[in-house]
């Protein structure tokens, strides 16, 4: 069982729950994302995060962009995959990490080596099950009810802190 959001937010540094204006707080040991703004909490999410050896990234990031109807690809082939009940990124994207030093790690089925930039994001997911547990690739997943709000409460350039 998760602990409540406001036990969570005991746990995190004043000064970054007291930040001005609207950010985002990804308490990644709790799957939990916060939206505080001044102070206040505005809204709570329940997440996927990153598997061992694909950990999300710690630190601080901004909102980078926001994509309506994302057409997902796979890293390795290419393959792609449109908008719709099938997509693996669900009906929205936030990406708030990229960095092009590409990958080499096990994902829990096969090795997988990826050239070139990878991204990390906020995003919807067709597999509910998978929300509240450390399963994905390093981005953080959603059920669709939460990313439609999430994508509503955020904007390009909202500050994105993840924690440890």
């Amino acid at each position: 069982m998760q602990e409540p959001p406001t036990q969570i937010l005991s746990s995190i540094p004043a000064a970054l729950v007291e930040r001005e204006g609207r950010h985002l707080v990804l308490a990644r040991d709790n799957r939990r994302l916060l939206v505080l703004e001044d102070g206040s909490l505005i809204a709570s999410f329940s997440v996927a995060v990153g598997m061992p050896g694909w950990e999300t990234p710690a630190g601080e990031f901004r909102v980078l962009n926001k994509i309506l109807h994302p057409i997902w690809e796979h890293p390795q082939s290419g393959m792609q995959i449109s908008s719709g009940s099938n997509n693996p990124l669900g009906s929205r994207w936030i990406g708030f990490y990229r960095d092009c030093k590409g990958r080499d790690a096990h994902d829990g089925n096969r090795w997988l080596t990826i050239d070139g930039c990878v991204m990390a994001g906020f995003h919807g997911t067709p597999h509910r099950w998978t929300v509240g547990r450390a399963v994905s690739h390093g981005c953080v997943r959603l059920f669709e009810e939460d990313i439609e709000t999430l994508y509503r409460l955020v904007k390009v350039g909202t500050p994105v802190n993840v924690l440890q």
